[in-house]
């Protein structure tokens, strides 16, 4: 039931990044702000994959050996996967131990670039919220859903093409940090700042 909360350096803030340095930076730098790059979109909700069942900061300190492993997250590179570089994956202790998972990443590439090819994948999602950002109104971490309307059918529609671990609940978490939704709460000094970063599609 958490509101928002003074930090040290004056700025008020959302509760949920605490006063951990990265996860601090996270929230004023990251999310929330809309994204529209093809490649970084694949990575977050790949990310957002491989944290179910986990905090979002698990995934956070792990971030940029994700992306050294998984090749930027270059599509391109990760349908060619072999078995034995799987293999390696599986025995990375810098990421994810999780077949289900790498494999996932694998099978989603090749939906993402099949996206891609027919209409651009940053299009097809920005396409769910009409173009435009979805700016909420929560001002205690209670007003903030777990999913939507739009999760579920975006969620529905992703599953059916192939993409791996998209429930609706992980989607809404990306569509969060992709900032097709503001949920910043609205005394946060981030609420207002995102929204003048949505680009017309």
């Amino acid at each position: 039931m958490k509101g928002v909360i003074e930090h040290p350096d004056g700025k008020i803030r959302c509760p949920w990044p605490g006063v951990d340095p990265l996860y601090v930076a996270y929230h004023d730098q990251d999310w929330g702000v809309p994204e529209y790059d093809d490649r970084a979109l694949f990575e977050k909700l790949v990310l957002d994959g491989f944290q179910a069942g986990l905090s979002w900061i698990t995934i956070l300190r792990k971030r940029d050996h994700f992306r050294a492993v998984f090749d930027g997250f270059d599509a391109e590179k990760i349908v060619r996967y072999t078995p034995e570089k799987i293999g390696v994956l599986l025995n990375d202790a810098g990421i994810i131990r999780h077949r289900g998972k790498i494999e996932g990443t694998v099978k989603s590439a090749r939906v993402f670039l099949n996206i891609q090819e027919k209409q651009g994948f940053s299009t097809y999602l920005w396409d769910f919220c009409d173009g435009h950002v979805i700016n909420n109104q929560p001002r205690i971490m209670a007003d903030i859903p777990t999913e939507s309307e739009i999760s579920r059918r975006l969620s529905k529609d992703l599953k059916a093409r192939g993409f791996a671990f998209c429930g609706p609940t992980i989607v809404y978490a990306f569509m969060q940090a992709v900032g097709m939704v503001n949920d910043h709460l609205v005394g946060c000094f981030r609420h207002d700042e995102v929204k003048t970063l949505e680009r017309r599609l």
